[in-house]
């Protein structure tokens, strides 16, 4: 059995695509130097996220933002990506322009193969809504360093979205966030956030429960009127952090076997394995 040295990304990205692309190539050159085969960077770190999750983002230059390019999944962009990723698996988080002409707030991943797999943002939270349509599934896909599947930051907050990737045969859980602090009773030690408190447990909790690796990845710094709590991380299969940036910018890097530690974890206590599901009904429910 093989290791696999992984690393999730805390950065800052912005509206610059061609700054963007610098950085990201910066981080690829970074992680290849070190042994990584498997990057995930965060949410929105092709053209930056939104600049305010409540209507009233500020204004740049006189005007409204007019929100992240969209971007095509087979356009110029990805395939520079890809071009950049090369031998390594590479996940980053865009906007994507849909062939049915919204917009998405979406997650690829790819090598210098091409697309091995994509995902649509399925819960938005706050006014999110008003600028991205949503995505309607969940599912996981075979790349050359083992089975993934894919969320994009609130997607994380629901059980449900992870334990459907656990099912769907996901090995290693790669999540994409722009987390911000809280907005109410701002700290201003990041470590004391109650917000990144949340995402850090949302990240042990959906690795432990569903006895997966989890690679999280998040945006820091600030952007608009946002402020990220960092925090990017590698969880084991038990729920413990293998490698965590703290809420600075850098690179959380961890090196696992991941068969063995799935087998490791799942060999007493298989929770997919003991799962009843005919038992998790409510009044109420609707079938299927």
């Amino acid at each position: 059995m093989t290791t696999l040295r992984m690393a999730a990304v805390a950065a800052e990205f912005g509206r610059d695509l061609e700054e963007d692309f610098s950085i990201t190539e910066r981080l690829i050159k970074e992680a290849r130097a070190d042994g990584v085969r498997l990057l995930a960077l965060p949410e929105a770190c092709l053209g930056g996220y939104l600049l305010s999750l409540d209507n009233t983002a500020p204004a740049q230059a006189g005007e409204l933002d007019e929100g992240p390019p969209a971007l095509a999944l087979d356009g110029p962009e990805v395939r520079r990506l890809a071009a950049l990723a090369g031998e390594m698996t590479v996940v980053a988080g865009y906007c994507e322009a849909g062939v049915d002409g919204r917009r998405y707030n979406s997650v690829v991943c790819v090598n210098g193969d091409g697309v091995l797999g994509n995902h649509r943002k399925v819960h938005q939270p706050l006014s999110e809504d008003a600028s991205y349509a949503s995505g309607d599934r969940f599912h996981a896909f075979d790349t050359p360093v083992g089975r993934i599947g894919m969320m994009i930051c609130y997607d994380k907050a629901f059980p449900e979205s992870a334990r459907a990737l656990a099912l769907d045969g996901a090995e290693i859980g790669v999540v994409v966030s722009a987390w911000p602090a809280a907005r109410t009773n701002p700290t201003t030690d990041l470590t004391d956030d109650r917000w990144k408190r949340r995402f850090d447990l949302f990240d042990r909790a959906r690795a432990l429960e569903n006895q997966i690796v989890w690679v999280s990845a998040n945006q820091a710094g600030t952007f608009g009127s946002l402020r990220f709590v960092g925090s990017a991380k590698v969880v084991d299969p038990g729920g413990d952090i293998l490698a965590d940036t703290g809420v600075g910018a850098g690179l959380a890097v961890a090196e696992l076997n991941v068969a063995q530690a799935l087998e490791t974890a799942r060999r007493s206590m298989g929770h997919l394995r003991d799962r009843r599901p005919e038992t998790y009904t409510y009044a109420g429910a609707v079938s299927a």
